[in-house]
């Protein structure tokens, strides 16, 4: 089965996955894409061959050819083309976050779980292939118990102008729910937990480099505190001036040992030795750094369909990640511990 799928959004992220779509993922053919942009939508029909373009989303799905979407729009967006798209009768892949506030995830809850058809979010780290090694060593037991998960998520400094630029018109959902969502669903998934796995929260920010921030009510650092069940202990930290390119690190510390994920965000294997000294190239952007997980949660979603087999990642995931950031985000604003009862 040759699975059909239009996509809303063609910005930096939503680019990489029409190209993936349309020219690596197998049993799948990009054929529709909506965008307010007109440039955007002229690389997708010369770039790509994409046969149908809308300036309107519900135009696109309205289209009978379409079997599936992938949401890549604004996260604002996100919960009304969800549900549009399932009564539609559409398969749906939506970016993270699923939407800017629980109370926005838990009315559309009852149309994701009550379709027939897929869903499924977009947390890539569970599909690159460090991370799944890690996982598969942590539920082997070879660590031990798990006492505490330490997590980076940090942009690189020469993107720091687009995203001044970006948070002058744009809502991001502050750093906690933009960039530490990846690392908080890392935490639940490693942990294994049924809810969100976080008792209490206390984060920090501030804006050095870049103070105008600081006018648009985001953080160039952010830096926070998590009790997880079993009085397991979490730390984050998210920026958005790394100097030396795209940094997302993950250390799991054991009773019996401890486990490190990208510890020096490598490019690859090469080492450069020259007057300077010894050097080895850092990856430079996200794009970079999980290409191999993007195409492998993609292919992973197209399978689904094709086969009709479970998807891992639930609606649930993106509520219980949410809540934790949103819970981190109100620390901050308040400078106060956040209690989230009973892990949920």
């Amino acid at each position: 089965m040759v699975v059909k799928v239009g996509i809303v959004g063609l910005g930096r992220l939503g680019k990489i996955h029409a190209e993936n779509l349309s020219k690596k993922i197998y049993n799948c053919e990009l054929i529709a894409a909506t965008s307010i942009v007109d440039e955007e939508l002229n690389w997708a029909q010369k770039e790509l061959g994409v046969k149908y373009l809308y300036h309107d989303f519900d135009e696109m799905i309205a289209n009978d050819e379409v079997d599936a979407i992938f949401i890549v729009s604004p996260s604002s967006f996100h919960p009304d083309q969800v549900v549009k798209a399932l009564n539609k009768n559409k398969h749906v892949f939506s970016e993270k976050p699923l939407g800017l506030s629980v109370e926005d995830i838990q009315e559309i809850l009852p149309v994701i779980n009550s379709s027939s058809n897929k869903f499924m979010l977009g947390f890539m780290r569970r599909f690159d292939d460090s991370y799944r090694y890690a996982k598969e060593k942590v539920d082997a037991g070879e660590i031990g118990d798990i006492t505490l998960i330490r997590c980076y998520s940090i942009d690189p400094s020469d993107g720091m102008k687009s995203f001044v630029n970006f948070a002058k018109n744009s809502n991001s959902g502050g750093i906690f729910s933009d960039m530490s969502i990846h690392d908080i669903d890392v935490i639940r998934w490693f942990l294994n937990s049924e809810d969100s796995g976080v008792n209490r929260v206390w984060s920090l920010g501030n804006n050095v480099a870049y103070p105008v921030l600081n006018d648009l009510n985001e953080l160039e650092t952010g830096a926070a505190m998590l009790q997880l069940t079993d009085d397991k202990i979490g730390m984050l930290v998210a920026g958005r001036n790394a100097a030396h390119g795209y940094h997302v690190e993950t250390e799991i510390i054991g009773t019996k040992g401890t486990l490190r994920i990208a510890a020096t965000p490598e490019k690859n294997l090469v080492q450069v030795m020259n007057s300077s000294g010894v050097v080895r190239p850092t990856s430079q952007n996200f794009p970079e750094r999980f290409q191999q997980a993007f195409m492998s949660e993609e292919q992973y979603f197209i399978d689904a369909i094709s086969n009709d087999t479970e998807i891992e990642i639930k609606a649930e995931d993106g509520l219980y990640a949410t809540q934790v950031a949103i819970a981190l985000q109100e620390s901050y604003d308040s400078n106060e511990i956040i209690n989230i009862k009973g892990g949920q």
